[in-house]
Order: structure tokens, then C-alpha cells, then sequence
């Protein structure tokens, strides 16, 4: 990403953590440019779960995606943030909500970024089922998670999560690390299912898992 898209998103954020902490995301961090890619041609609502400060909205706004955006969080004060940055755009929102307690109708494209770790193995099966089912046909579901391996890669994952709870950016600690075979048997039944790395420079486990919904057949 250009440098001034870059300043121009991280002065949006008022206070000197979240102003670093954007602009530190976009320079090192590959998922904004890969969710991007992904929904480039896509003409369908995106649900963003997880959506923290609402930084991935603002991204692919500053990257000519128009379609509306919803963005849901269990954080109320990342909501909050994410609403007074997000002031001068249309058709994005966010929400404050429990991801645990059920998803709102939807029907498009879906985001899951860098939260599974902090469900149980049945919440995670039960949101990404509800996700799925929410993925519009010839769309997208597109998931960045930690997999859990042997590999020190994970190991390092875990503890950047542990430093996380432990200095209050996230509210919860990590509770369980799906696999990639978790990924495969749960979202293959809706579609095709790619695994892919996406650590870049990190030191991070992370991968991005994108389920596309095949369009409904032509009638004849």
C-alpha cells in the first residue's frame, strides 16, 4: 500500500496507541491485501465478524470496494471507535455484538479475521456452520485463524495471543486452535475450500481459509 493511503487511514484514529497500532497493521500485516484480492470482483455485502476497529472497512474503502459493510465485535470500546472513524463513509456499520449468541440475517460475502481462537471447538462449529449459511452463492467466506500444528510458528502464535489478553487488547485469552482438517469437514459440504499461509513477515501460524459458494446452475 502507498504511503499516504496508509497516513490517511491512520490519522482517522484519534489517540496515539490506535493511530501506531493502524498504521504498524497496514505496513507489516498480509491480510489486507489478501481480502481485498479476494472480494475485488465481488458485488455482494460483506459481513465482517470480528471487525475490531474497523480497519479492514476503511482498507477496502480506500481501495474502491463500495459494497456495504457490516462489521459486528464483542469489544464495545474497538465499536465505538470503529463508528467516530468510519463518520464520512456510507454504508458501513458497526455493531456491538456476541458472535456466541448467533449471527444477524445476512447474505454475501462473510469475514472471520483472527478470532476463532478465542471459541470453544463447539462455538467455532457452530459459527462457521452459521457463516457458511450465510455466504451467498458465488460468494465468499473468507477466514484468517492460527492453525494449530507442531510447529513453532504456533508456538509463537499462542504467545503473541497470551500478550494480547495480558496487556487488555483483547478481552479474552485463547481458548483452542482449530486445524486445517477442522476447516475441511466443516466447509467443504458448502463448497470449495483453499488453505493457503499467510504469515508474510510475521512470525505468526496464520492462514487464510476461504470457502466460495458455487453459483446456482443455470436453467436449461
Amino acid at each position: 500500500m502507498s504511503d499516504p493511503t496508509l497516513t490517511s487511514i491512520a490519522h482517522r484514529y484519534p489517540g496515539k496507541w490506535d493511530h501506531h497500532y493502524v498504521a504498524a497493521k497496514l505496513r507489516t500485516d498480509p491480510l489486507y491485501p489478501a481480502v481485498l484480492s479476494e472480494l475485488k470482483n465481488s458485488t455482494h455485502p460483506l459481513l465482517d465478524l470480528g471487525c475490531g476497529l474497523g480497519l479492514l472497512a476503511l482498507f477496502l474503502r480506500a481501495h474502491g470496494h463500495q459494497n456495504p459493510i457490516l462489521g459486528l465485535d464483542y469489544d464495545p470500546r474497538k465499536i465505538q471507535t470503529a463508528l467516530h472513524v468510519s463518520q464520512t463513509e456510507t454504508h458501513l456499520h458497526f455493531q456491538h455484538h456476541d458472535a456466541r449468541q448467533g449471527l444477524p440475517p445476512h447474505l454475501g460475502d462473510v469475514t472471520i479475521l483472527d478470532i476463532l481462537q478465542f471459541f470453544t471447538p463447539a462455538q467455532q462449529e457452530k459459527l462457521l456452520l452459521e457463516a457458511a449459511a450465510r455466504t451467498a452463492p458465488g460468494a465468499k467466506l473468507i477466514i484468517r485463524s492460527g492453525l494449530r500444528d507442531p510447529s513453532l510458528r504456533f508456538k509463537i502464535t499462542v504467545a503473541g495471543d497470551l500478550l494480547a489478553k495480558c496487556t487488555l487488547w483483547m478481552k479474552a485469552a485463547p481458548t483452542h486452535y482449530p486445524t486445517a482438517e477442522d476447516f475441511t469437514r466443516l466447509l467443504t459440504p458448502f463448497g470449495t475450500v483453499k488453505i493457503s499461509p499467510l504469515w508474510g513477515k510475521t512470525p505468526f501460524n496464520n492462514h487464510l481459509i476461504t470457502l466460495t459458494k458455487p453459483n446456482p446452475p443455470t436453467p436449461t
